[in-house]
């Protein structure tokens, strides 16, 4: 009994101290976004938009198959079981608020943050993040900063395009492919579209791209074994992304709808 108290116990200390750890490396790069690096911006600069380009654009052929899927999909289920009044607003309600932003930060998870895990656990087993050190770059703004910021800049563009072509794009699909009276959809959709889900959408994206990156981060650093514990570290990393995505979507949800 006694075993399993410690273990217990063992195991809350070491959670309470990871989460710590996330929200200490959060503050640290968002109080970066209001100061002016001394010197690399340009450096900074470039990283940004690399981010931004292979989490965003890179993204594209796949995000937009899969929101054509799962909106045309959704809106043939649904034109069965609704009245056709009822249509845009459920679409509203499935895709733009709850769909959109889970399966847009699955997909970011799985391409993005595996990704700079892999990356920056490279970097520190290799002494990279020492060496950006020695060369008078400090790492926070030239390895932290531009994820943060690309990263979530990523996920709120992607948020748009999933909505955009899971709605307009389904609509299509569905609209040559049976005969569904659909009615007037879009302006439905117009009509069901409220403030609370663009700020929900909003907040949404922005939480979504600082848990990704900062779990990302956190883990790739505290890789210090060598290049085998990679792999372990990287599905910890995907797995406490989802999870925490999860937890702050319910959070967010209910701030907005309850």
């Amino acid at each position: 009994m006694h075993q399993i108290a410690g273990n217990i116990g063992r195991t809350t200390i070491k959670s309470v101290n990871h989460i710590l750890d996330l929200f200490t490396l959060t503050y640290k790069i968002i109080k970066l976004i209001f100061q002016r690096p001394e010197a690399g911006r340009v450096f900074v600069r470039r990283i940004t938009l690399d981010q931004i380009y292979f989490t965003c654009v890179q993204a594209l052929p796949i995000i937009i198959p899969i929101a054509l899927i799962v909106g045309s999909t959704l809106i043939i289920q649904f034109a069965k079981i609704s009245a056709q009044y009822d249509l845009g607003k459920t679409a509203v309600l499935i895709m733009v608020r709850e769909l959109g932003p889970v399966i847009t930060a699955f997909l970011v998870i799985l391409r993005s943050a595996t990704a700079v895990t892999i990356e920056v656990g490279y970097m520190t087993v290799l002494h990279e993040i020492e060496a950006l050190e020695m060369a008078g770059l400090d790492p926070m703004w030239v390895v932290c900063l531009p994820r943060l910021v690309g990263i979530t800049s990523a996920v709120f563009c992607l948020f748009i395009v999933f909505d955009l072509v899971s709605i307009v794009g389904g609509y299509g699909l569905v609209w040559l492919t049976t005969h569904i009276p659909l009615g007037d959809f879009l302006g439905q959709i117009g009509k069901a579209i409220k403030a609370a889900d663009i700020f929900a959408g909003i907040l949404k994206a922005i939480c979504f791209g600082i848990i990704i990156t900062v779990t990302s981060l956190i883990h790739g650093f505290k890789i210090k074994q060598g290049v085998t514990v990679i792999p372990a570290a990287t599905s910890r990393a995907a797995i406490e992304s989802i999870i925490f995505c999860l937890i702050s979507n319910i959070i967010i949800s209910a701030v907005f709808y309850i």
